[in-house]
């Protein structure tokens, strides 16, 4: 921790439906691509911790998966960590989609609120898809009436509309007590967990409705060369079936081209190097619901 009377600093849950933007917003908030982000809902696997810190603020963000059903035992990790995660801050940030009602989740996360009295603000998302503003009316008397929210902040990830607002609502939650981290950080995930959901990222969006959550990304090696300002990275997708591997590499090895490209363009932009990016094609049938692989892809028995 940065000591510092004048300091202040509040941790941040973002919780809500799968697909609801709210990866984007913490991009925007941050200004940088930390959290993956595709048009698919549970993208979010694991708790992303993305660090703003402007002047004598700094907003500690717990980005996690989507609420859901889970229907494996990848999926009961991902539920758990949700619930872990609104456990122990501060305040939390509940994303909806504008124009769509109150489902089962939100009102399971508000009761969440209730019984721990934790402090939250509600940001309607998607606010550019809506025509008609006066729905979100409607929308918003009906939230208001499950819960006392600080704020209520309609805003567009796409575009950055009410982004600015928004960060200044949190910052009004700032408790005094220093910086618990330095002021350039970014993220306190390691580096070799941002380069493989870089690249799982793209599998998402170029393999469109193909290919399944059934992907994995393991980063094997990732080195700096001494005489160059080059960074190494090896990594190994693991999928569940012979025909999603086939999706993956596609027609004469168009697909994992395309992968490796992009994930390799996010990769420079992020690590400000060049990046030597290599990665392989394994299957393992059924590994979201192998505990003994789970834990080796980073999620802890403990956690499912």
């Amino acid at each position: 921790m940065i000591n510092n009377e004048n300091f202040k600093s509040a941790f941040i849950a973002i919780v809500g439906r799968p697909n609801v933007g709210k990866s984007s917003i913490l991009n925007r908030i941050l200004g940088q691509k930390i959290a993956i982000v595709s048009s698919k809902p549970q993208t979010t696997r694991t708790r992303i911790t993305g660090i703003l810190t402007e002047n004598d603020i700094q907003l500690v963000f717990i980005d996690t998966p989507g609420m859901h059903k889970p229907k494996n035992e990848l999926g009961k990790y991902m539920v758990r960590s949700v619930t872990e995660s609104v456990a122990g801050v501060d305040m939390c940030l509940l994303v909806t989609e504008a124009g769509k009602e109150i489902t089962q989740t939100e009102e399971n996360l508000i009761k969440k609120f209730t019984a721990q009295n934790i402090p939250a603000v509600l940001a309607i998302n998607k606010i550019d898809t809506i025509k008609e503003k006066s729905v979100m009316l409607t929308q918003i008397l009906s939230y208001s009436n499950k819960f006392d929210f600080d704020a209520v902040i309609p805003v567009s990830a796409q575009d950055g509309q009410g982004i600015e607002e928004l960060k200044e609502e949190l910052k009004k939650h700032a408790l005094e007590g220093g910086h618990f981290f330095d002021d350039d950080t970014l993220t306190d995930q390691p580096e070799r967990v941002l380069a493989s959901e870089m690249i799982r990222e793209k599998i998402l969006r170029l393999c469109e409705k193909e290919i399944p959550h059934g992907t994995a990304v393991v980063i094997e090696r990732m080195s700096q060369r001494d005489d160059k300002d080059l960074l190494d990275i090896e990594a190994t997708i693991y999928c569940e079936r012979e025909s999603h591997k086939r999706i993956i590499i596609g027609k004469g090895g168009s697909m994992i081209k395309k992968i490796n490209t992009y994930a390799r363009q996010d990769m420079e932009n992020f690590f400000g190097c060049k990046v030597n990016l290599q990665t392989w094609l394994k299957v393992k049938e059924g590994w979201r619901n192998r505990e003994g692989i789970l834990k080796n892809f980073g999620f802890d028995k403990k956690d499912f």
